[in-house]
């Protein structure tokens, strides 16, 4: 996925139009709402996604990814903080942000740390605080923090934390079990870590996510060796046309649809139709609780 540079303005509301005279452009995906404090959350939720800040390019993914499906099985709602864990580009981030900010909640956005980072993390950190950070009106108070240091929200007051494709990239790093620490401080008693992850379960892969692909078994057993309840699992980001058995991993697949071992080196002799008629991996969906139990006060 490209990061998103087409915030696009879209019209205001009519009743704001009537006051200003004429036309008034906004980058707010509910202004389109008339007397939009009245939403209910349900209401709330589809105008965000509906919002014109998204690009075509970005709802074309929509199909693959149920981000309203998703973010209600884990039990997004508006008032809540929230952290998202390694946000990267922001796909996610575009409808978190305007949701929370609308309903009273905060977003975190735990990536990496700049401190020592290579020019591609530090582009990266920049683009998504350009498009972000800098933008209150659109996407309320989004913090910046760092994965792996403690302190990706203040201890037990997050309610949820979701992480969208990421467990295989921090297999390869060594980085499970400080990550996940860091989610277990972070939430509340009763708090949600909600993972989605490409799935190597029905397939003969390595166990090291260098596929992309991870067993569900193995996601499983990471949230719980950090002291996380498994809650449940859904099939929401399924797809049975997944072989994964793909000759660059996962990433054969679309959008990266890799022609080569090397990332964006195109092979013209490469077919990429039978991976486009695939459509995007499939997907675990997987959602743990913090134990109620882990507040030493409640067990008083």
């Amino acid at each position: 996925m490209k990061n998103n540079i087409y915030i696009l303005a879209f019209l205001a509301a009519f009743t704001l139009n009537a006051c200003s005279g004429g036309e008034k452009d906004t980058d707010d995906p509910a202004a389109q709402n008339v007397h939009m404090e009245t939403l209910d959350d349900a209401a709330l939720f589809d105008a965000v996604i509906s919002g014109k800040h998204r690009s075509d390019e970005e709802r074309a993914r929509d199909e693959y990814r149920h981000p309203k499906e998703t973010l209600e099985f884990f039990g997004l709602e508006p008032s809540m903080v929230v952290v998202e864990a390694w946000p990267g580009g922001g796909w996610y981030s575009q409808i978190l942000a305007p949701y929370l900010k609308h309903g009273g909640g905060k977003l975190y956005a735990a990536g990496f740390s700049p401190v020592g980072a290579n020019e591609r993390v530090l582009k990266s950190l920049d683009t998504y605080e350009k498009l972000y950070i800098n933008k209150p009106d659109l996407y309320g108070d989004v913090e910046m923090t760092v994965l792996g240091d403690g302190a990706i929200a203040p201890a037990g007051t997050a309610d949820l934390i979701v992480t969208f494709r990421n467990i295989h990239n921090w297999q390869e790093r060594g980085s499970i079990d400080e990550f996940f620490a860091d989610f277990y401080r972070a939430l509340k008693p009763g708090g949600v870590l909600g993972i989605v992850e490409h799935r190597a379960d029905g397939a003969e892969l390595p166990e090291d996510g260098s596929t992309g692909y991870v067993y569900s078994r193995d996601v499983i057993a990471m949230a719980e060796k950090a002291g996380f309840d498994f809650d449940s699992a859904s099939e929401i980001n399924a797809n049975p046309k997944d072989t994964k058995d793909h000759p660059f991993g996962v990433w054969t697949l679309p959008p990266g649809l890799r022609q080569s071992e090397i990332r964006g080196v195109e092979n013209p002799d490469f077919d990429t139709s039978k991976y486009i008629a695939i459509g995007e991996s499939d997907r675990m969906t997987l959602k743990f609780r913090k134990p109620i139990a882990a507040d030493g006060a409640l067990l008083e």
